[in-house]
């Protein structure tokens, strides 16, 4: 108890005083890089004692970093964890970016050998690994999703994928393109020859932060004025998967569903959805309920992105491994299948095949509403009858910014034009709403809006519904609307209009993710 308390009095030491200390130095005397790379934070100015935080009270760099620009003050180290001053930096950094003098000393015509286990947060006299350590640690650091590196017709470029939306540009001088492209080539031991050969790349690499491994997946095409790298960032310990919680906060009604979802002893679960939108995230949270110990649970995904402790994770590796790897499964007494995605005809009449044969399947695929879900089989080759014999539920999921809540402005009610837009009745034009701040605050990072959340909905397939389905007596779509006359099963619609009446969204915010244009109901 005693050392738990010691590590609290060290958080509210280090976070409170340290980032109003940051705040106030930043960054006209203070680099947030050389702070993180060192693991030191000011805590305090108390008369002629400069109060800093270190992680190693033997390294030399804060005195040499910090006597120069406070030379009238005496440096006192007081000793605390490295993770506590890390997130005291993250917390007030600006996604600034290497500097122009660091990016105009890179040597085009170095040399330089690759790992695969890049760290990202340690010094590289290399300058090449070290603008990529330092793009990359700040992605982490704001917790983006994706990098994107982009060549046109006279710039070149990167921005990062932050909740939901692609941030600010950060320019690169153009000689670079072509060597940091055989940078991260190098990164993944692939030869930089294939860049004249293949019109598309895919790989992966795994990056060091602070000793946190956070898996990279690559993916390169060749354009008319170069190329667009796109690089997802799996950080694991980021990854909220516990239903109810975090991202994942459904409210009390989608609970319930969801968990009688969950009961089906055998059949397909199918989670749909845009790229990006927390489909692997929840399926991932719902095997975490189903994990138990009498229960074999095998997963086939491209990459795995959270791993649970007793669930057997299969990486596919090519696209050739898929069907002699289900083919494995079937063989190894599995109660519980997650495939990563139905992709073609061959994956959805396996997954078909698993369901037939009394197994739980959980799968995503691409469509924008629930009801599509049986359709978009039909269009891979499967007969409907066979997908609404054994589709037990069609969920859709949407990932909604929510505001700043430092930060958002109250609003009375919503505009008669976007009340038509959108189809909102009149009484919301009394209903008390909040909007995101222009130019956000510090604590959102000026954009407005702080994290998601996650709404879903939700169609069980019903024996009735499955022979009416089935036998052609009612379409996908009839069966969505008429749920959605029911009003007791959740929508996305209906989900997104309460998180705006409850002010933790906006209309541009839920109408960014959710077609609003029309209603059924």
């Amino acid at each position: 108890m005693l050392h738990g308390r010691r590590r609290e009095d060290q958080r509210s030491r280090v976070l409170p005083e340290g980032r109003r200390v940051l705040r106030r130095l930043t960054p006209h005397l203070l680099r947030p890089t050389v702070l993180t790379r060192g693991l030191f934070s000011p805590l305090s100015i108390t008369g002629d004692k400069l109060i800093v935080a270190v992680a190693n009270p033997w390294s030399p760099l804060p005195d040499e970093y910090l006597a120069p620009r406070f030379p009238d003050l005496e440096i006192v180290k007081i000793v605390t964890l490295a993770s506590e001053i890390a997130r005291a930096i993250e917390s007030v950094a600006t996604n600034s970016g290497p500097s122009r003098s660091e990016l105009e000393a890179i040597d085009v015509e170095d040399n330089d050998e690759g790992i695969r286990d890049f760290d990202v947060t340690t010094d590289y006299t290399e300058p090449m690994a070290q603008l990529i350590a330092t793009v990359m640690a700040d992605a982490v650091k704001t917790r983006a999703s994706d990098i994107h590196f982009k060549v046109e017709k006279e710039s070149f470029y990167y921005a990062f994928r932050v909740d939901g939306d692609i941030g600010n540009k950060v320019e690169i001088p153009m000689k670079l393109k072509d060597r940091l492209d055989a940078f991260l080539l190098n990164l993944m031991k692939l030869p930089t020859e294939i860049r004249a050969t293949a019109p598309g790349i895919s790989g992966r690499f795994t990056i060091s932060y602070f000793h946190r491994p956070i898996d990279i997946r690559y993916e390169r095409h060749r354009t008319y004025r170069g190329y667009h790298v796109t690089m997802r960032l799996l950080d694991k310990s980021n990854i909220n998967v516990t239903l109810g919680k975090g991202t994942l906060a459904f409210d009390e009604e989608t609970l319930f569903e969801l968990s009688k979802v969950m009961k089906v002893p055998a059949g397909i679960i199918v989670m749909s959805g845009p790229t990006g939108s927390g489909k692997s995230t929840t399926l991932n949270a719902i095997l975490r309920e189903l994990n138990r110990p009498d229960v074999n649970i095998l997963t086939l995904e491209n990459p795995v992105e959270d791993e649970v402790p007793g669930i057997t994770h299969c990486d596919l590796r090519s696209a050739k491994e898929f069907k002699p790897m289900i083919a494995s499964f079937m063989r190894s007494d599995p109660d519980i299948i997650l495939m990563g995605e139905v992709r073609d005809i061959e994956s959805a009449e396996l997954a078909i095949e698993a369901a037939v044969t009394g197994h739980k399947v959980l799968t995503t695929i691409h469509t924008p509403r629930a009801s599509q879900i049986i359709e978009r089989f039909e269009q891979l080759g499967v007969e409907r009858w066979k997908i609404a014999q054994t589709l037990k539920a069609a969920c859709a999921q949407r990932l909604v910014k929510l505001l700043c809540p430092y930060c958002k402005e109250a609003c009375d009610g919503i505009s008669d034009h976007d009340r038509r837009t959108f189809n909102l009745d009149d009484s919301w034009a009394t209903i008390p709403v909040f909007s995101a701040k222009s130019g956000g605050c510090a604590e959102c990072r000026n954009s407005g809006y702080s994290g998601r959340t996650a709404i879903l909905e939700i169609i069980p397939i019903t024996p009735k519904t499955s022979d009416m389905l089935s036998k052609g007596e009612i379409s996908p779509y009839d069966l969505e609307i008429k749920i959605q006359e029911e009003g007791k099963l959740p929508n996305l619609r209906r989900s997104g209009l309460r998180l705006l009446r409850e002010g933790k969204t906006d209309i541009e915010a839920v109408s960014k993710v959710i077609d609003m244009t029309y209603t059924d109901e």
